[in-house]
């Protein structure tokens, strides 16, 4: 099933809905319109208990102001891009600089701070169907835009998100979703004990703006090996320059192989306590891991009031390598008028 709520009005007038879906088995997804952002997963524990594992707000007005881009969708180009700008086919085109040095996450009002077109579809699984028009020149990005997102939530328990784009000009595209998750439940404390694995042999080193220095270094024998299961906690504050940089994980793993035709399991996270389990499948090359090092605005408290406090959380945000339109040797970002941007993630939940 799915259900239409109303959620609140933004200062322009504009009324902004959420809708919640729920399966068979009982689990639930809720997504809001304004910046399709997934604000609430409940799933089971190995006992049958269902929990909040999603980090998330009550209100309207702190998605619009909490910063953090709690559960939204990253567009037009998730990440970094350095000097906040770039050159396509010898021109050079400026972007919104909403960092110092660069731009991250689509600038001033990327994606994550539209409000998008919502279309519901009800039955076993259930489907919401969101699209945005981001006009030509649109945070300085050249191009009309046709963005259509849909989550589905399935019956065996996964939420899974598909993105599709078309463009009338060349331009650069690197869509991910920046949802927190915690899955002892969203308020039960740090993650570090979280048992991760991702399928990755090597990561992207950064200077001291986090910007990849192009380098992509090989895993092994470095604190980011999560090629076998470890705890978050384990290497997190190792002797390590990419960790000082990120003051914890905040970096890019290349897949092995890199894309894949279809979605492939591609990264795991298991809390022992709960027993939950949350598989990741992805036909995108690189994942963003962040462990929510920097989420502590006292301003903006989550769900119930809990307080934002770092390390309570971790993201694996699926996309493209940042920065990429800076390094020829990355996967490209380059969208082409004709082509279709065409990927899928799938989180998926289950107990062990």
């Amino acid at each position: 099933m799915i259900a239409k709520q109303f959620f609140g009005t933004l200062e322009d007038g504009q009324q902004v809905y959420a809708y919640t879906m729920r399966n068979a088995a009982g689990m639930t997804v809720r997504i809001c319109e304004f910046g399709g952002a997934i604000m609430e997963i409940r799933v089971p524990d190995r006992l049958g208990r269902f929990s909040d594992v999603l980090l998330g707000f009550d209100s309207l007005r702190d998605y619009v102001l909490g910063n953090g881009y709690q559960g939204a969708l990253i567009g037009r180009v998730g990440n970094r891009i350095a000097g906040a700008k770039f050159t396509l086919d010898g021109k050079e085109y400026q972007l919104c600089e909403n960092k110092k040095g660069y731009s991250i996450h689509g600038g001033k009002v990327g994606f994550s701070h539209r409000v998008w077109s919502s279309l519901a579809q009800d039955g076993e699984e259930p489907k919401l169907i969101l699209t945005l028009h981001s006009p030509d020149g649109e945070e300085g990005y050249p191009g009309n835009l046709d963005v259509t997102v849909t989550y589905t939530l399935t019956a065996s328990n996964g939420l899974s998100i598909h993105y599709q784009a078309v463009t009338d000009r060349k331009t650069i595209l690197n869509m991910t979703n920046h949802a927190y998750f915690n899955l002892g439940g969203y308020a039960s404390g740090s993650i570090l004990q979280h048992v991760l694995q991702i399928d990755a042999d090597r990561y992207l080193t950064t200077d001291e703006s986090q910007i990849p220095t192009g380098e992509m270094r090989a895993v092994e024998g470095t604190p980011f090996d999560f090629r076998e299961p470890k705890p978050i906690g384990r290497d997190i504050d190792a002797e390590n320059e990419d960790l000082r940089i990120g003051c914890g994980y905040d970096h890019c793993f290349c897949f092995t192989g890199g894309e894949s035709r279809e979605p492939v399991l591609r990264a795991e996270a298991y809390d022992p306590d709960s027993g939950r389990l949350m598989q990741v499948y992805t036909n995108q090359p690189a994942v963003q891991l962040y462990t929510a090092n920097h989420v502590n605005k006292v301003e903006f408290p989550f769900k119930g009031g809990y307080p934002q406090t770092p390390r309570t959380a971790f993201c694996l945000e699926t996309q493209k390598m940042p920065d990429a339109i800076h390094h020829p040797h990355f996967d490209s970002v380059v969208l082409e008028p004709g082509e279709t941007y065409d990927y899928t993630t799938v989180y998926r939940f289950s107990v062990r």
